[in-house]
């Protein structure tokens, strides 16, 4: 038998070239494969890169959009202040003189006349008909002052009577005339229904009443001997409070009306207060001295407890700490008045 030979066939080397074939057939495959996915890596930079873009375009669209719709929103506002009713457009000018800026926008979404500004018209209208009782009680020849019948009240504060504690209270009803109850009617008018609209009756009260109480217990300190009437120590509680406001809140308040605001506050005190001071030092001797402590003293408690109280227009008040501190502050001096009034007092 012969040997069978190795790689010298017909056979065999048709074998190697079918393996041959075969082997760069895989070559071709791995080598379009590599490259497909070279390429597909290569193209998902540039996709990525677009998509980045894409996304910074979308937001610019949308601070674009977002700044249109808060100018259509002003200039509807605008349009809507003048299509307002009457009353939508009083609460704006008592927005825009009562409150800073940033809680203007929640007054007016829920500004309502209800309750009414009851206080203070309350209040006004009970010394109007106070003056007048006694006005017409006690004929007097002229209006200008009413000290005959006035000094026998029993709403008065006397020193000789500090004992009736409703006295350092009742005096605000009280007035010596006709220029003192139409200065003190007009200021807590203007200034007390705004107000009262704002931050509602229950603080305005709070705020009105201390000053009352602080004028009559510094008026018995600084002024012992003399008796008290008027209301100034509210008033200037009222006026106190809000000018304090005014002066922490003046980059928040449109600065126009800011400034007029400080002149109107400063001309009232001034005119005031000179008038006050006239009659407490250039009085003729069978005239009445006005005490000008008590309207310090109400400007004070204003400037304390009116300011925590008008300026938590959206917060609640009991749980703001300067109110706290304002109030045990006013406690310290009330209890040092009472001190003062028991054992010290040269109206013992």
């Amino acid at each position: 038998m012969g040997k069978i030979g190795r790689g010298n066939g017909p056979a065999c080397k048709l074998w190697k070239k079918a393996a041959g074939d075969n082997e760069g057939r895989e070559e071709r495959k791995s080598t379009e494969l590599c490259a497909s996915q070279c390429g597909g890596g290569g193209r998902t930079r540039p996709m990525a890169a677009a998509h980045d873009v894409e996304m910074e375009s979308v937001n610019l669209n949308m601070e674009r959009e977002g700044k249109e719709e808060l100018e259509e929103e002003k200039v509807r506002e605008d349009r809507e202040g003048k299509d307002l009713p009457r009353s939508r457009k009083v609460h704006r000018i008592v927005s825009k003189w009562m409150l800073p800026e940033p809680v203007r926008r929640t007054y007016l979404e829920r500004a309502n006349c209800l309750p009414p500004p009851l206080f203070i018209i309350s209040v006004s209208l009970a010394e109007l008909a106070v003056f007048i009782y006694y006005a017409v009680w006690k004929p007097q020849k002229q209006w200008i002052t009413l000290d005959t019948g006035i000094l026998e009240s029993p709403f008065t504060y006397r020193p000789d009577k500090r004992e009736e504690a409703w006295r350092f209270i009742s005096y605000m009803l009280v007035h010596a005339g006709v220029q003192h109850i139409v200065g003190n009617l007009s200021m807590q008018l203007v200034l007390g229904i705004p107000l009262e609209m704002v931050h509602k009756g229950l603080r305005v009260g709070l705020v009105y009443l201390a000053g009352v109480l602080a004028g009559s217990l510094a008026s018995s300190i600084f002024d012992p001997l003399n008796s008290l009437v008027g209301a100034s120590g509210g008033v200037y509680a009222l006026m106190g409070g809000y000018f304090m406001n005014v002066i922490v809140n003046f980059r928040e308040m449109i600065p126009a009306f800011g400034i007029v605001r400080l002149l109107i506050i400063i001309l009232i005190v001034a005119s005031d207060m000179g008038f006050a001071l006239y009659r407490r030092f250039f009085v003729p001797a069978n005239g009445s001295p006005v005490s000008f402590a008590a309207h310090i003293a109400g400007g004070f408690a204003g400037m304390s407890i009116g300011y925590t109280v008008f300026s938590c227009f959206d917060k609640t008040l009991l749980k703001d700490p300067r109110f706290w501190i304002a109030i045990a502050a006013y406690v310290v001096c009330l209890l040092f008045a009472v001190f003062f009034n028991v054992f010290l007092s040269p109206a013992n």
